[in-house]
């Protein structure tokens, strides 16, 4: 898509525009940004308001401030659009000096059923890219409101006996075998769920493949990362700040010790997720995938770690009570850094059951629309197809 930088003189460069309501941003959103940034040179995002993804879609997990910040933290993104319009326009393309916008192959609808880049399609100013499977915000909700047995399985089934109590998370879910038997019939290909199949290539794709260098600070951080968020960004990017030159690596635990210390049905996310949504940080240069829960001398000079941070959250004790941190903290390499931002996974929760009728309706209704849109577009193709045989035919 060119070579030149931003803009360029001749046409050279090529810029890429991608708009979304980036509302719980996850991996699929950062593996969609990373396909758009691979098309052009320069990646422009436009971000939603809280007011437009209310009026067209239901009301968003987190605030328009919030998830203004958590796009500027994928790596990929060259620049963000506060309060892009909901519809895509040429105009807006024209704006920004974008050549094209990039969607994922699912459909994005206004509140009366229209695709927003009808205008944009029209005019061959549209890209497309792969939808990430396994995942999804509709998806996220749901881990959330409703617990089986199945959480960390990826495996659905309409056999589970479902647990009433709302304030623990669910990893296997389907609005409408279990939470909305009311609901449509039939499932929206584009809000449907499969199993997520993490792979060696999509860990690649989303590493820096940066060794550090001399002269860098390697500084360790370690915890779950569960269902990555505003918290996290900004932990990590006061991690970053605490050198020149940092070089910041990132411990995840294994789903079996989060679920230890943090209890409930947590992580939300399993390990796979954790470790691409932590890997597509733009303060993160590597991750630990399993990384021990005590910070001992042989992961310290494995990595020739220089500095250990720690938020202000709780510090749960190891297994036999001993203090995960003793070995860093008696090579005088612990600090103790304050983001000032205390949201954790737990408040995220407490968002979603507090308005739990409104994202399931939201959930409930979007699908529905996606469902009548993908069944027309699905007559009319069958229509087309046997125009061309009956025209074949004479």
């Amino acid at each position: 898509a060119g070579e030149g930088g931003r803009g360029g003189d001749g046409g050279e460069g090529r810029e890429g525009g991608r708009e979304g309501s980036y509302d719980m941003v996850h991996y699929g959103h950062s593996n969609q940004l990373r396909q758009a940034k691979a098309m052009g040179d320069y990646l422009i995002v436009g971000v939603h308001t809280d007011e437009e993804i209310s009026k067209h879609k239901g009301p968003p997990v987190f605030t328009q401030a919030e998830r203004y910040k958590m796009v500027r933290a994928i790596k990929w993104v060259d620049e963000i659009v506060e309060g892009a319009p909901y519809v895509t326009t040429l105009d807006t393309l024209d704006k920004y000096n974008s050549d094209f916008c990039v969607h994922g192959d699912d459909i994005t609808l206004t509140v009366d059923g229209k695709d927003t880049y009808a205008e944009v399609k029209r005019e061959g100013r549209y890209r497309e890219c792969r939808r990430t499977q396994g995942v999804s915000t509709t998806d996220l909700v749901g881990r959330m409101l409703l617990m089986t047995k199945t959480h960390h399985s990826n495996i659905v089934s309409t056999t589970h006996r479902v647990h009433t109590d709302p304030t623990v998370p669910v990893r296997g879910y389907d609005y409408n075998s279990v939470s909305s038997p009311q609901g449509p019939k039939g499932h929206s290909p584009w809000t449907g769920v499969s199993q997520f199949l993490q792979t060696s290539q999509k860990i690649i794709q989303f590493a820096s493949g940066k060794e550090a260098q001399p002269g860098d600070t390697i500084i360790y951080v370690a915890g779950a990362f569960d269902l990555f968020h505003i918290g996290h960004v900004d932990f990590l990017e006061t991690v970053y700040k605490q050198a020149e030159r940092p070089y910041v690596i990132v411990g995840l635990h294994f789903d079996q010790e989060v679920n230890r210390y943090k209890g409930k049905n947590y992580p939300i996310m399993n390990i796979h997720e954790r470790t691409l949504s932590v890997l597509a940080c733009r303060y993160v240069s590597e991750v630990v995938i399993g990384a021990p829960y005590a910070v001992g001398k042989d992961l310290l000079d494995h990595f020739k770690v220089d500095l250990v941070c720690h938020g202000k959250t709780e510090v749960f004790p190891d297994r036999d009570t001993a203090d995960p941190y003793a070995e860093p903290k008696k090579r005088g390499i612990f600090r103790t850094v304050d983001s000032g931002n205390g949201l954790t996974t737990d408040d995220i929760v407490q968002r979603i059951i507090k308005n739990r009728l409104l994202f399931e309706a939201r959930n409930q209704k979007k699908e529905a629309k996606e469902i009548a849109v993908y069944e027309a577009m699905k007559s009319q193709a069958e229509g087309e197809q046997a125009g061309d045989t009956a025209q074949a035919a004479q």
